[in-house]
């Protein structure tokens, strides 16, 4: 798993007139823990969206005035209207206990099926897996040169050495199927997406909701 610098400051005031100001100033409150103590930090916007707004996934070292924090985004919020990123949590972690992480899934090979008409379905682009940091893959690949029109790649077809697929091992994560058949899963997701409108990933919410802050004191 890659790494990626970021810089933090401590935060003097934790209200909502202080919040405003931080995202005025064109940065992000933030919340750090899992380490010693809770920490309420700024980070700078341009710099965190390099982080957020990528397929990839990242350890996070994150500098408080010299001090270095390994981390990962374990929840983050954004605005319901332009989606800019309002508020980030990291967790800390030291390396000795197993963390969880959303990974993402790439294919690579020419499938025989698509050669014969099919289409590629990637049902799962991530894949939440559980393992120690020093196991915790950039990425899964998946290899669709075997793929014929109706099969298709589960959860436990997966290389699973050292990790552990926090889902069920007969979800379908990649399948190659017919034209007419993807056609009626696309309209099904279109019906899915519009029943789900509103509702956001585990681990985000929109701008208004209790953020850890509030819940920690109320004073947002």
């Amino acid at each position: 798993m890659k790494t990626v610098e970021l810089k933090a400051s401590l935060r003097e005031n934790v209200g909502k007139s202080d919040t405003k100001k931080i995202r005025d100033n064109g940065s992000v409150p933030a919340v750090m823990y899992g380490g010693e103590k809770e920490m309420h930090l700024i980070v700078d916007y341009k710099e965190l969206e390099k982080i957020v707004f990528t397929p990839e996934r990242y350890f996070i070292n994150i500098n408080v005035d010299g001090d270095v924090h390994q981390t990962i985004i374990q929840e983050h919020q954004f605005h319901p209207v332009t989606d800019k990123i309002t508020h980030i949590d990291f967790m800390e972690f030291s390396g000795k206990e197993p963390i969880v992480m959303n990974i993402p899934v790439r294919t690579h090979g020419i499938s025989p099926g698509v050669q014969a008409g099919g289409n590629l379905f990637t049902k799962m682009r991530y894949v939440l897996i559980k393992a120690l940091p020093k196991d915790m893959p950039e990425r899964i690949e998946i290899d669709i040169s075997k793929l014929e029109i109706n099969m298709a790649v589960h959860i436990e077809d997966l290389p699973s050495e050292k990790i552990e697929y926090l889902a069920s091992p007969q979800a379908t994560v990649v399948a190659v199927i017919a034209a007419r058949d993807a056609m009626l899963d696309e309209d099904m997701e279109e019906e899915e997406e519009e029943g789900e409108e509103g509702e956001g990933e585990e681990g985000e919410a929109a701008e208004g909701a209790e953020t850890s802050e509030e819940k920690a004191g109320g004073e947002e």
